[in-house]
């Protein structure tokens, strides 16, 4: 049965909701028209499809299971387990759990142990680990042509699943040959073929190697960095939507009203950009685990608990991050109101909400789209910041934040723990500029400036 969380129900809405966005974009001319520009973009097309990619994860993270295991002998446990649909395809890296330490790749831990041989002689050596390289024989010899034979294999594997969706969608479309397709289907389609490479390679080597290595507590890292691809889509997209009806209802309304109007809401944001967001947000957290920790009855797992505190975090982020935003639409606006189209309305005795609906509101929407995605990308790094320092999702959640959190000890090691920084800073990377270069695509796009 299914057993969801909040922020699952948040998410699961959020893809409906934009769904029906498009379905009902894709009826009205002057909006297809700029998507249509948008989709002649190789930038945009290819930055769109890894963004996609990073969303059917999370949403696969998002579709939790419950169920009791099966025992040994056939019967089922007592004790019900939840997981989700991505741990459950991510199983051969998320039961192999080491000891401690190790390098990507390698077969023995980051420290020298001291063990006792089969004749009783003590060496202080590189324990073996328990689950990378232990189908090799000779480790040492044979773990790099391994590597490779694997990587090839997985590459292959990759290239005929992309290969079977490809004639799967030739079938059910119209046009009967790859080379019919549009320019934006083929950037799809070869970006796709990347994608499903880098997956297969991970499928290959998964089961046989920590191919990002292992944390202090001996987990996978390329598992911890592929479930906080969740987090980090959460925290964008959930703060956005508190954000955003506050930000263009109170921006449209300062710049077109003006007077006591546009004074109570210049003091609305001028105060509150006053106060710094991190006392802001670390209050409210403070207040937040209190609450928690004095009602137990309400938060019965640690997963309830940390999924109560990341929606939390999103609702505070999106009530102390409109401001900018809004004095950016209030500036707009106020330019847009003498205009000689909203003038000539007003003299016909149009109403001012329809100005407002029909006149102001698609001409600043390309500032809309454009903030939008920046400050997605700029939320997904203040959670890694925020987290940091502590005040940011729970430690039990996994995030690239926590990551980055933890691997401040690790880094003053001796050796040093560098991959686990390194993984949190390539999935955010390749999140956030996909974010960036296809906010810029659909700004141009969108610019009525642009278009003229």
């Amino acid at each position: 049965m299914f057993s969801l969380l909040w922020t699952d129900y948040l998410v699961f809405a959020l893809v409906i909701g934009v769904s029906l966005l498009i379905w009902r974009a894709s009826k009205r001319q002057h909006l297809v028209r700029p998507w249509k520009t948008v989709s002649d973009s190789t930038v945009g097309v290819v930055s769109l499809t890894v963004l996609l990619t990073f969303v059917f994860i999370g949403v696969l993270d998002s579709t939790r299971i419950k169920y009791k295991p099966n025992l040994s002998n056939g019967e089922r446990g007592a004790r019900t387990e939840t997981l989700s649909v991505l741990d459950i395809v991510l199983t051969p890296i998320r039961t192999q759990i080491e000891t401690t330490y190790s390098q990507p790749f390698a077969h023995t831990g980051y420290a020298k142990e001291l063990l006792i041989d089969e004749q009783g002689a003590t060496q202080w050596v590189y324990p073996r680990l328990k689950y990378a390289g232990a189908h090799l024989v000779s480790a040492e010899s044979d773990k790099q042509k391994d590597i490779v034979t694997k990587a090839i294999a997985g590459i292959f594997l990759g290239f005929m699943c992309w290969l079977a969706l490809l004639v799967l969608v030739l079938f059910f479309s119209k046009a009967r040959s790859y080379k019919a397709r549009s320019k934006a289907q083929k950037n799809i389609a070869y970006t796709l073929l990347i994608i499903f490479s880098l997956a297969g390679m991970v499928a290959s080597l998964g089961p046989y190697y920590h191919v990002l290595g292992t944390d202090k507590v001996g987990e996978d890292v390329l598992y911890q960095a592929i479930k906080s691809i969740r987090t980090g889509l959460v925290i964008g997209t959930l703060t956005t939507l508190v954000m955003l009806p506050i930000a263009i209802a109170l921006g449209l309304m300062a710049g077109f009203f003006r007077g006591w109007v546009d004074d109570v809401i210049q003091y609305l944001y001028t105060t509150l950009s006053s106060i710094p967001g991190v006392l802001l947000i670390a209050a409210a957290i403070l207040m937040a685990q209190v609450y928690m920790a004095n009602n137990p009855d309400l938060f019965t797992t640690v997963d309830d608990r940390g999924d109560m505190r990341l929606l939390l975090l999103c609702m505070i982020l999106g009530l102390t991050s409109w401001t900018g935003l809004c004095r950016l639409l209030r500036a707009e606006t106020l330019k847009i109101r003498e205009m000689d189209y909203v003038m000539a309305a007003r003299a016909l005795g149009v109403g001012r909400m329809q100005i407002l609906k029909r006149h102001v509101l698609p001409n600043v929407m390309h500032l809309v789209m454009i903030t939008v995605v920046l400050d997605f990308s700029g939320l997904v790094l203040a959670e890694a910041v925020l987290s940091y320092i502590n005040i940011g999702v729970d430690p039990s959640t996994y995030s690239w934040g926590n990551m980055i959190n933890t691997s401040r000890l690790e880094m003053a090691r001796e050796p040093i723990v560098w991959w686990p920084l390194v993984a949190a800073f390539i999935f955010m990377f390749a999140l956030v500029l996909a974010a960036n270069l296809f906010a810029d695509v659909v700004r141009d796009a969108f610019d009525p400036r642009e278009n003229n």
